[in-house]
């Protein structure tokens, strides 16, 4: 399942930090996040469907590892990015 075109250019939209910013670690992690939720709702109704819940894992593994670099280089855009995608208790 992919973001469809409009919804991911909305989220892309929200979080960019200029008008032509579309490779952010905040836009990245925010598509991700919109790919990861629609793979949870499939997920909910469709529980035997292991190749997308082998993409899910990969998808969390890499919004993980881009807030790990996030997080390295800038505590307060890490913080500021986990409360607004509401990632984290």
């Amino acid at each position: 399942m992919s973001v469809l075109t409009k919804s991911k250019k909305e989220v892309v939209k929200s979080f960019a930090q200029g008008p032509k910013d579309t490779g952010s670690v905040e836009v990245q992690c925010a598509v991700i996040t919109k790919q990861i939720n629609n793979l949870t709702e499939h997920l909910k109704s469709h529980k035997n469907d292991f190749s997308s819940k082998r993409g899910l894992l990969i998808l969390v593994g890499k919004r993980r590892s881009l807030l790990d670099y996030l997080k390295s280089k800038s505590e307060a855009r890490y913080e500021a990015l986990i409360k607004k995608l509401e990632i984290r208790k």
